[in-house]
């Protein structure tokens, strides 16, 4: 009987080291950033159509399909609400070493936002990124809405996002 408990916690052992490393480990190098000219100047977040349109001058340049938050439905209101917020916006950061794969920060909450949080005596949240899946699920994209209000896409189309993406591109949240 003890052989089969030091056999199973060995095995589990080996399996939290292996999801560790998959989650926490070295991230590969990020992609590089396309050509200036070819880089976007407008990202639309459509939340009903579950959509992402990346545009430069008008012309669609790529277009994914997205999850959101968890209760996706409205503006984000407060830290842990699960709402992606609605407004316009601006990529202010860029995370090649983020938990998920590859982050674009957007600049939430806007002054307003902080503004009608204190107002109630509520926290805004913040931290809401465009991003991949999280580190360690690999060779798939999770079915639903399951971010705490981000947005996320397949790691594939969030790299081809990535290179494309300067900081500083308008991020448009729409209902």
């Amino acid at each position: 009987m003890r052989r089969v408990a030091r056999v199973v916690l060995l095995i589990c052992l080996i399996g939290a080291a292996w999801f560790g490393w998959h989650r926490f480990g070295p991230r590969p190098p990020a992609p590089p950033m396309a050509p200036e000219a070819t880089q976007i100047d407008h990202i639309l977040i459509e939340k009903s159509a579950r959509r992402l349109t990346a545009s430069l001058d008008g012309a669609i340049v790529m277009q994914a399909d997205v999850a959101l938050g968890f209760q996706p439905e409205g503006d984000k209101q407060q830290e842990g609400d699960g709402k992606t917020p609605v407004g316009i916006f601006r990529i202010d950061r860029r995370n090649p070493q983020s938990a998920f794969h590859l982050s674009l920060g957007i600049n939430y909450p806007l002054p307003e936002d902080i503004d009608r949080a204190q107002n109630h005596g509520i926290d805004p949240g913040g931290d809401i990124f465009i991003h991949g899946q999280p580190n360690g699920v690999t060779g798939l994209t999770l079915p639903g809405d399951w971010t705490a209000g981000c947005i996320a896409l397949s790691n594939a189309e969030m790299a081809r996002l990535w290179s494309l993406t300067p900081t500083g591109t308008v991020v448009e949240i729409r209902p």
